[in-house]
């Protein structure tokens, strides 16, 4: 046949999910777009972030000592799993996927002796420098969709006003649109497993995955990770 071929949007890697909408609004997009969803095997540690967080570790402790604060990051995951109740379904897929393996890690090296300023700092290496910096680069991928900035503000905004992840009011118009969180699970179970301080460094994926986008901006006056009353996230086209 002598007929054109369509056009498809390149198919990208998966990447890891993080935070929230923007996590749950890359799937949708990339499914709506025909661009490769995000990874999201079983439980536990059988995951992409278990396979991110082993390779972290031997990269910043070796085979040996990695091997081992990986399988105490494992068992820790597992223990915090076992006493997080009276979640629903939909909190707990993403509490097992994204947020209590960040939070075994983190109990896991103060666990290990590690004082705890070297462990924020290794923190601080992982999240917002590793698994944000891949999160950005899929975002940056998005971009070629054509109207790239009115499908994903549709998307995103539908979702946080069905998501049980967070509560929040939103707001739009052409040219920008607001979600202000004043209540999320990242801060709740950081809170609830005594890591409050650890909520920052979520918060700060942020920064970094919308950060020198071309075609969406993005500016944050407020975070719950911080301490204030809400996350006050706005959106605009450029």
């Amino acid at each position: 046949s002598n007929q054109p071929k369509s056009k498809k949007h390149p198919r990208r890697g998966c990447f890891l999910s993080c935070p929230g909408a923007p996590g749950d609004t890359e799937n949708h997009f990339r499914t709506r777009c025909s661009v490769a969803p995000h990874n999201r095997r079983g439980l536990h540690n059988e995951n992409q972030t278990a396979k991110q967080i082993r390779s972290f570790l031997v990269e910043e402790f070796g085979n040996d000592r990695g091997d081992a604060l990986f399988g105490a990051q494992d068992k820790m995951l597992g223990t915090l799993i076992a006493n997080t109740k009276n979640k629903p379904a939909s909190q707990m897929k993403t509490l097992t996927q994204t947020i209590l393996p960040r939070i075994a890690l983190y109990k896991a090296l103060l666990g290990d002796g590690i004082p705890a300023a070297d462990v924020y700092a290794y923190m601080q290496k992982y999240m917002p420098e590793k698994v944000a910096v891949k999160k950005h680069k899929s975002a940056a991928g998005m971009e070629i969709v054509p109207g790239f900035y009115a499908l994903y503000s549709k998307i995103f905004l539908r979702i946080m006003r069905k998501t049980d992840l967070q509560e929040s009011t939103q707001s739009h118009d052409k040219k920008s649109f607001d979600v202000t969180i004043t209540k999320c699970l990242w801060h709740t179970v950081c809170v609830e497993n005594g890591c409050a301080e650890l909520c920052r460094l979520f918060c700060a994926v942020y920064d970094v995955t919308y950060g020198g986008l071309r075609k969406i901006g993005f500016t944050r006056t407020q975070t719950l990770g911080n301490g204030d009353d809400c996350c006050d996230f706005h959106f605009f086209r450029k």
